[in-house]
């Protein structure tokens, strides 16, 4: 089965042209060291709760939006494979394509895929 990356992040709403044009790079980056897609996803119905949540988790401001994004790999081989191949490609350095969010309230993790229906 299937590997995936999970990400949530709070991305400010006048900055979002520019979170999309960083994804897309990023996309093709991952695609061209295994990965087999990238999903985005800007936040529309993201409530906040009183003991969790998505803008809690990110500490989202009023001024911005919780994105959940994903990227599939073939398996965890081929994302661990791929890792530092897209750490070291130039195309991710900051200069090239900044992140257009705080990455320090980015939360993110990998994924085991134990069911698809």
């Amino acid at each position: 089965m299937s590997y995936v990356d999970g990400f949530v992040a709070a991305v400010p709403n006048d900055k979002k042209d520019a979170f999309l044009e960083h994804s897309r790079i990023s996309g093709e980056i991952f695609k061209r060291h295994g990965a087999l897609k990238t999903v985005e996803n800007w936040g529309d119905d993201v409530p906040a709760g009183e003991v969790t949540s998505f803008p809690m988790a990110v500490q989202c401001g009023a001024d911005e939006t919780v994105v959940f994004s994903w990227v599939v790999w073939p398996s965890k081989e081929a994302r661990d494979a791929g890792w530092p191949k897209i750490m070291e490609d130039p195309e991710m350095s900051p200069d090239v394509n900044p992140m257009p969010f705080d990455g320090k309230r980015l939360i993110f993790g990998g994924f085991e895929t134990v069911l698809e229906t």
